[in-house]
């Protein structure tokens, strides 16, 4: 990718949005660019050179492999979110990402090479602790749900979030592309493929919503 095409790509990102032209200029020198069709994979934690990525295009997945060897979905990645180490520590863990929308494009940066971006940059620094402030305000309220609400409200609340952040909204319906599996959605709300099943066969009994592979469709109050 040419230094001109790297250069867009990261103005257009609300992050680098404090950033003067040349200073843009002069970190696409070190920023790497990568592409994924959906279904492939993206490393990001045994890296040789350990890295903070950001998206630029499409949606990702975080997934972990647990002790018995099955994947566990820990987040969905969309346009602007960062991830890999965007605590900038050293960790060990089984995670990757994988595209589940086609032409995904992300960015990356060395970790160190990153750090050193911030401290030359307070007012990046200042734009990059903010942005980790809300991630981190995300994930409590996340972690609280778990902890204090009903399977049925939580797997209407993520159908709820994803809608209003991805759904295509109609007069009388909101129709939101679905590519996650029931486990995906299992996992990301703490329960089993079973009773997500369940869940969605049984609001779609109350007219709630319809679904398909391909779709998830609201039905809108009257």
């Amino acid at each position: 990718m040419n230094l001109d095409t790297k250069y867009w790509y990261l103005r257009d990102h609300k992050l680098f949005s404090v950033l003067s032209s040349s200073e843009l200029k002069s970190i696409c020198m070190i920023t790497n660019f990568k592409t994924a069709m959906k279904g492939e994979i993206i490393l990001f934690s045994h890296d040789e050179n350990t890295r903070v990525y950001f998206l630029k295009k499409g949606t990702l997945k975080i997934v972990e492999i647990d002790e018995k060897g099955n994947e566990i979905v820990k987040d969905v990645i969309q346009k602007g979110d960062i991830f890999g180490e965007f605590t900038l520590t050293e960790t060990q863990s089984d995670e990757y990402a994988v595209a589940v929308s086609d032409n995904v494009i992300c960015c990356s940066f060395r970790m160190d090479d990153f750090e050193k971006l911030l401290e030359k940059n307070p007012q990046l620094g200042l734009s990059y602790t903010k942005w980790m402030g809300f991630r981190f305000k995300r994930l409590q309220n996340k972690y609280s749900n778990l902890m204090y609400k009903d399977v049925r409200t939580r797997f209407m609340s993520f159908l709820d979030e994803w809608a209003s952040k991805e759904g295509t909204a109609t007069a009388n319906e909101v129709t939101l592309k679905n590519y996650l599996t029931h486990q995906d959605i299992a996992s990301l709300i703490c329960s089993t493929r079973q009773t997500v099943t369940q869940l969605f066969n049984e609001f779609k009994e109350k007219g709630i919503l319809d679904y398909s592979r391909t779709e998830i469709i609201f039905k809108k109050k009257p």
